[in-house]
């Protein structure tokens, strides 16, 4: 009867231990609130919403396999001063252009490079457009002037 109980505090305790360890908020969790917050939905819906709140589209229009597009997502999207100035001013959607919606948008929106970082308003016409990774400060630079 000692080993059975013994067992159950050990499994209570353990369970306990990995629950505390996996809702705990780690490094990716903090980087994720603090920089770019983006917005998953059809394009369509993008465009409705764009419209709705007045805001221009930040599109990062990006390959899975595009190392630049994987340094931007690590060290520049998740910066606080890109964020507070990406969610405030924009909606926000990044875009695999060879998976889902992507093929279709690279027809309406041709890339030359990965990434493309392009500036849409709620009608689709692109108002700026960004080809290939740029730092913090050339990000904060052009999403300022933005109108």
């Amino acid at each position: 009867m000692k080993k059975v109980t013994w067992l159950l505090v050990f499994l209570l305790v353990g369970v306990t231990l990995v629950g505390t360890w996996a809702s705990a908020p780690g490094k990716a969790a903090v980087a994720k609130e603090e920089g770019i917050q983006f917005t998953e939905a059809s394009w369509k819906d993008i465009l409705k919403k764009a419209k709705a709140e007045k805001k221009i589209i930040f599109l990062d229009a990006y390959a899975s396999w595009c190392g630049p597009c994987k340094m931007l997502q690590k060290k520049v999207f998740t910066q606080k001063a890109v964020g507070d100035l990406y969610n405030s001013k924009f909606i926000n959607v990044k875009m695999d252009m060879e998976k889902g919606e992507g093929p279709a948008l690279s027809e309406i929106y041709p890339l030359e490079a990965y990434p493309t970082l392009l500036y849409i308003n709620s009608d689709g016409r692109v108002i700026r457009k960004v080809v290939g990774a740029v730092p913090a400060d050339e990000l904060i630079s052009v999403g300022r002037s933005i109108r």
